[in-house]
């Protein structure tokens, strides 16, 4: 979300699911969690919030799409909230320093229904070329790949609701809509050759925290 208002995008519909009514307690507590405030007691309780954080102008819409629901699942169900003709949709698990506004630009000009963001993915393992007796030719540790892999990153016109229509809660956007929108010529690529890095396992919960605190997390460019 720091990443999208730092492009000016600060209109937000988040899709819960698994451990939801934590997410809503963040936000329903956010001003108490990051503003001095003062309180006054009593039957006439009131509450006056000091300084200001840097998102005073972030419109969030928590929206309940149950625990089980797969991704083009939650998106459908999430629909009615939409008000726009063009929109952006992304995971909750990936970290990129994608320059939105060349991605928006990249987009509205090829004219498509929809724009998934592609990157190098980086191997977990390194790789060992071996000659015959055994002898190591090269070695590579954690080589990035010559192909290119879904980011996460989308921009969808909402023609792409559409393609949702009949699914249901088990709908795999990733499968069935995205397979027809490439088979109809209506998906394209976004490359980035920046930072991505999906947090899948706790090692890279920590890693990716280990960043942060050192102050080299290369997905914060905003200040």
């Amino acid at each position: 979300m720091k990443l999208f208002s730092h492009y000016g995008l600060r209109d937000f519909v988040l899709c819960l699911g698994y451990r939801g009514h934590m997410i809503k307690e963040y936000f329903l507590n956010y001003e108490a969690m990051n503003n001095d405030f003062t309180i006054c007691l009593g039957r006439q309780d009131a509450i006056r919030f000091h300084d200001e954080h840097a998102e005073q102008d972030f419109q969030v819409c928590l929206a309940e799409t149950g625990q089980e629901t797969m991704t083009g699942g939650r998106l459908k169900r999430v629909a009615r909230y939409l008000d726009s003709d063009t929109f952006m949709l992304t995971y909750g698990d990936g970290l990129a320093n994608v320059d939105i506004s060349a991605l928006l630009e990249f987009h509205r000009a090829h004219g498509k229904l929809a724009t998934l963001t592609t990157v190098r993915p980086v191997s977990r393992f390194g790789v060992v070329d071996i000659e015959s007796g055994g002898r190591v030719a090269h070695f590579a540790e954690k080589p990035q790949s010559d192909g290119w892999v879904n980011a996460g990153f989308f921009v969808f016109d909402r023609g792409v609701l559409k393609y949702l229509e009949g699914e249901g809660d088990d709908c795999v956007l990733e499968r069935g809509p995205l397979e027809r929108l490439a088979a109809d010529g209506e998906l394209m690529a976004y490359r980035h050759d920046g930072f991505f890095f999906a947090m899948d396992t706790y090692r890279e919960y920590q890693y990716l925290n280990e960043l942060w605190a050192k102050g080299q997390a290369p997905w914060k460019v905003w200040k």
